[in-house]
């Protein structure tokens, strides 16, 4: 686990490899264990050798009861994959077993929901030294004004004022 600030601003990256046996349940204990640590400023990255999705609907590769445990363990904690947040439909892959001639996407970057608008882009790099794809992402370096120029802030010390009170408890 890493803290630190990008621009100004605090962030925990979370790097995690889940062992092949029991990955799931791995991953999801791991995640209860670490939910004090776990906030909107935290990235989740690592091998996790379990697909949260399934590619393609017409494929074989199905998502199995473990594995949507751990996806209610996500969405309970309000944890996305953002990969699969950008591109809900697109299947690309980040390993391949030469072993049983397959692709999967079993490499993940997981965020908060409400921290998505943080990213400005998340890209898969393919890799010929390696069975594993890097995954790259690009967070906003920029404050965006826009942001902010619907916000709006009570000013709440006039609320003590003897005077406004009673003006505001007349028209009510």
């Amino acid at each position: 686990m890493i803290k630190g600030l990008v621009p100004q601003e605090n962030i925990t990256i979370l790097n995690i490899y889940a062992p092949n046996p029991g990955v799931p349940k791995f991953i999801k204990q791991l995640l209860l264990d670490l939910r004090n640590e776990i906030d909107s400023n935290t990235i989740i990255v690592g091998d996790s050798n379990t697909p949260l999705t399934a590619l393609k609907r017409s494929s074989r590769q199905k998502i199995n009861k473990k594995a949507r445990d751990l996806n209610y363990t996500l969405e309970e904690m309000d944890l996305t994959d953002i990969y699969r947040t950008f591109y809900p439909t697109t299947s690309e892959y980040t390993f391949y077993s030469s072993a049983h001639g397959t692709f999967s996407k079993i490499d993940h970057m997981l965020g908060h929901k409400i921290s998505l608008n943080k990213f400005n882009k998340i890209e898969i790099i393919p890799s010929t030294f390696s069975d594993h794809s890097g995954t790259k992402l690009e967070i906003n370096s920029k404050r965006n004004s826009e942001n902010h120029a619907n916000t709006w802030k009570l000013n709440n010390p006039p609320l003590s004022d003897h005077w406004v009170n009673k003006e505001i408890k007349m028209d009510i």
